[in-house]
């Protein structure tokens, strides 16, 4: 579990309080809010994303992240098929949630953070596994970047 005192742990109590007081269909119109927040790649990876590298294989929807660290901080860059909105909301929030934290907090992060969310009960199964294969990816990209042990599923 991460530490209750890191902005990170700060930011995830905010954004699952918000999404747990909601209704299904609001925590839905959540995501599609976030969706617009998610800044659009960098022109210098559009050419990897072409050529099919960084994908979420485990996601039937076209999701591209690029997770590296710098200077002891997550980063976190991303593409997701815009006729997807609601993964591609997911990604925002954890491009938001992940963006500038330290990679152990990444790493400590629930791997029931999808539940905590409340978005079993929103969305279908074959979203749920790609959103928690998302989730697994950014955590083991974290993982390697920071040249720390496996991550859990």
């Amino acid at each position: 579990m991460t530490d209750p005192t890191s902005p990170l742990a700060s930011r995830l109590a905010e954004i699952i309080d918000e999404f747990r007081d909601a209704e299904p269909r609001e925590r839905l119109e959540l995501l599609l809010e976030m969706a617009n927040s998610l800044p659009p790649l960098a022109p210098e990876l559009a050419a990897q994303r072409d050529a099919g590298l960084h994908r979420v294989h485990e996601c039937q929807t076209p999701v591209f992240l690029w997770v590296g660290v710098s200077e002891g901080r997550v980063a976190i860059q991303a593409d997701v098929a815009p006729e997807s909105p609601t993964v591609k909301g997911f990604v925002a929030l954890l491009a938001e949630a992940f963006g500038g934290a330290m990679p152990e907090q990444v790493l400590a992060t629930p791997a029931d953070l999808i539940q905590q969310l409340g978005l079993t009960a929103a969305l279908g199964m074959t979203r749920m596994r790609g959103l928690h294969a998302i989730l697994y990816r950014v955590r083991e990209e974290v993982r390697k970047a920071a040249g720390k042990g496996s991550a859990e599923k």
